[in-house]
């Protein structure tokens, strides 16, 4: 291959004279190497003019087509580059080196092999090609420098071509790439395999978890009909506190107190909201106020929960094997969960038939459980709560399950990803009763949008209810009602 392209340039071997050669583009239009004379002063011919449009199109056609034909070239000589630099590289070598230690290795590697293949890379070309392929082997290739990124929330790829990211609440697009559609899929596998899982053909969609805990879920073609698709939910490296979600513009200082009281003095929570909304953000800042002393059972599909407590049992979902057996749904992990003398058990999310078990569990004796549901507001929430009862074929009446259902939740917190981006507690509702078939709730804080910044950032208040709530007692009991009042009082 001697006759390569350089990244930049022509041909080593190239004549000057053919139309890979773009310093000759001036001589177009010439008749036998001479330009006809210019036309004499005033208006130009209708002629000439187009006769110069023609050529202004067939110049910018060449330098197009001959720009096109350079960047093939190359990407054919990186991609063998690449190709060459996997085939002479010690598989036992690199798991032994450490990863800065390998990039040092590789970019070295890259560099003989431009200078044999008289490929021309300068130096920031050669670490990209050198980043790239460590990426590929000890990472998630193109997806590392997004992973990295503490601005991005949610990571979505839409096959190689298309990459989108959440920043600040919005999605754009990024120019990640993958090579093809077997470079993602094995990106896809290596997450799936890395948490005993798998994804292929045969079973095309998978849940999964990164190391640092971000959530991942794939789907394989043929569901997958414009390549492999891959969502990411990103977690802070750092915990997420109360604190911060003030920062935030969350919530407010006193429902992050009526929050902090509800969790200590051990309600039962519901923490309710749409997809992205900060569900389990939310109850990951509440579970830091449950007692270390306590014991805690959790149960999730892909573990996310980042609890600080010393005493924590994590237990997670397996979906069924080829042969369809050996499924354990979250259904079968919270009845197991009640045989382990748990103090709290805390279900990631609730979705199907497990709502039964998660209001046997609050009503004998767990106080403090916690779960997330997907719904728009904390009326839709118990609703959801009672279609998903009935889908555990137990027989019972709407009016038995309602009566469970007010008798197990205490308190429903609704956040909500709103349309400035903002993530916000829009709702924070107490189960007062029952009369009759229908559940009564007390809003004790209701966001109201009043307005709207210059940035566009949405502006409101709270309304706030000070009547006496339903499990009064069990504030007396833990010595924070006086607490609880105190925090309505400065909600204004």
């Amino acid at each position: 291959m001697t006759d390569a392209m350089p990244v930049f340039g022509r041909r080593r071997n190239e004549p000057a004279g053919n139309l890979g050669n773009l310093g000759n583009l001036g001589n177009l239009g010439t008749v036998n190497g001479v330009r006809p004379p210019a036309p004499a002063n005033g208006p130009i011919p209708e002629a000439a003019m187009a006769r110069k449009a023609a050529e202004a199109a067939a110049t910018a056609s060449i330098v197009a087509a001959a720009a096109s034909a350079a960047a093939v070239t190359t990407r054919a000589d990186i991609a063998e580059l690449r190709a060459l630099c996997l085939t002479r590289m010690d598989a036992t070598a690199v798991a032994s080196l450490q990863p800065e230690r390998l990039l040092i290795e590789v970019e070295r590697l890259i560099s003989d092999l431009a200078t044999e293949r008289r490929v021309q890379l300068n130096g920031r070309e050669q670490r990209s090609l050198a980043t790239e392929l460590v990426d590929d082997m000890l990472g998630l290739g193109p997806l590392e420098p997004l992973l990295l990124d503490e601005t991005i929330n949610d990571i979505m790829v839409n096959g190689p071509e298309h990459t989108f990211v959440e920043r600040g609440g919005k999605l754009v697009q990024v120019p990640v790439r993958f090579r093809d559609w077997t470079h993602l899929t094995n990106i896809c596998q290596r997450i799936a395999a890395s948490v005993g899982r798998r994804v292929d053909e045969a079973s095309p969609m998978c849940d999964a978890r990164l190391k640092d805990g971000s959530r991942v879920n794939i789907i394989l073609p043929p569901l997958a009909i414009d390549g492999p698709s891959l969502s990411i939910r990103k977690f802070s490296k750092k915990p997420i506190d109360f604190e911060k979600l003030i920062g935030f513009g969350s919530l407010t200082p006193p429902i992050a107190r009526v929050l902090e009281i509800a969790a200590r003095c051990r309600l039962n929570i519901i923490v309710s909201g749409g997809t992205g909304s900060g569900k389990t953000t939310m109850m990951n800042a509440m579970s830091r106020f449950i007692d270390p002393a306590e014991r805690v059972v959790t149960v999730e599909d892909a573990a996310e929960l980042q609890l600080q407590q010393p005493h924590v049992v994590r237990l997670e979902t397996r979906p069924s094997s080829l042969e369809g057996k050996g499924e354990v749904n979250a259904r079968d992990l919270v009845r197991n969960a009640l045989r382990m003398r748990p103090d709290r058990i805390i279900i990631g999310e609730v979705r199907g038939a497990e709502a039964f078990d998660m209001l046997q569990a609050m009503n004998t004796g767990h106080d403090g459980s916690m779960s997330t549901i997907h719904a728009n507001n904390t009326r839709d929430a118990l609703a959801r709560i009672e279609n998903m009862v009935q889908m555990s074929s137990m027989g019972l009446s709407p009016k038995a399950i309602r009566t469970q259902v007010v008798a197990a939740v205490n308190l429903i917190v609704q956040v909500e990803r709103q349309r400035d981006g903002g993530r916000r507690v829009t709702q924070v509702t107490e189960i007062a009763g029952i009369e009759g078939e229908t559940q009564l709730l007390n809003d004790i804080f209701k966001f109201e949008v009043t307005g709207e910044t210059a940035t566009g950032r949405l502006t409101g208040r709270y309304e706030v209810s000070r009547i006496r709530s339903s499990f009064t007692e069990r504030l007396q009991y833990f010595g924070l009602e006086r607490s609880w009042m105190a925090a309505l009082e400065d909600a204004g």
